[in-house]
């Protein structure tokens, strides 16, 4: 079984200070994705200025609008203010059996969550954690350990597992502790999979660009330069996987996206 999934901080879906609406922009760019699950994070579940103050505002909750007619969406509301909200989403082409939002603030100036949600693919149940972490290190160790006591007490010992979204680690000091705790590798880190993704011209050119040989840069969009945009997986292997630059995605985020292209492995296999 394979699967085509994304993972993308759509920064609101506005410029910066909020000057200019691009989230019909970020639509019609994932729609062209034509992936299978999508992990959205800074998604606007309302924004009452924004829908003054921008013509063709989206009426539903950002989630609900990008998710569309094709996909299922799943909304973790996190930050909440006087005129609105935002948080992470999951949008799904297969049925969406459940989902769950778990705070991990840390303290008063950030409200973070972590969205899980369990997708039934073909009778497999693949379990989703979209995830958008602290600015503080401290902060970030702290909300891994919670992610990381969520599954071993929650799931399987051998459950499919995607978790995806913006980690803020840019020093790359996450991923050890979360493949020592949950057997996960990252996408892009070609030595946690003891192996080279199935070769192709694209994939020669994601391992030179990554920072300290590891992870992809995705940010800023401009000029991609730190790893703060990650995928890890358990009972996957990654077929293909890459950076999303240059149009248009320099144009509608901070963030440029990642695609990552999926194939589920047996039991026997994944043991």
């Amino acid at each position: 079984m394979k699967l085509r999934i994304a993972t993308y901080n759509i920064h609101k879906g506005v410029s910066a200070f909020g000057r200019k609406a691009r989230i019909h922009g970020i639509k019609d760019a994932i729609d062209l994705l034509d992936a299978d699950l999508v992990f959205l994070q800074e998604v606007q579940g309302q924004h009452d200025l924004h829908a003054e103050n921008h013509t063709l505002w989206p009426q539903e909750g950002q989630h609900d609008f990008l998710a569309g007619q094709s996909h299922q969406a799943v909304y973790g509301m996190n930050a909440v203010y006087e005129h609105g909200h935002h948080g992470n989403a999951l949008l799904s082409r297969y049925p969406i059996a459940s989902f769950a939002n778990h705070d991990v603030s840390d303290h008063a100036y950030e409200q973070r969550g972590i969205l899980h949600a369990v997708v039934r693919v073909e009778e497999v149940d693949v379990h989703c954690f979209v995830i958008h972490l602290g600015l503080f290190a401290a902060s970030r160790r702290r909300q891994i350990q919670a992610l990381i006591q969520t599954i071993k007490r929650d799931l399987p010992a051998q459950a499919p597992l995607v978790i995806a979204g913006d980690f803020n680690d840019w020093s790359q000091r996450l991923s050890q502790t979360l493949y020592q705790e949950l057997g996960v590798f990252e996408a892009f880190d070609v030595d946690a999979h003891h192996g080279m993704p199935r070769f192709s011209l694209r994939n020669m050119r994601n391992l030179f660009a990554k920072n300290k040989g590891r992870h992809a840069r995705t940010f800023p969009a401009g000029l991609p330069w730190l790893c703060l945009d990650r995928v890890y997986l358990r009972g996957f292997k990654v077929n293909e996987a890459e950076v999303l630059k240059g149009a248009p995605w320099t144009t509608l985020s901070d963030h440029v996206p990642i695609m990552v292209s999926l194939e589920l492995l047996t039991p026997a296999e994944a043991a």
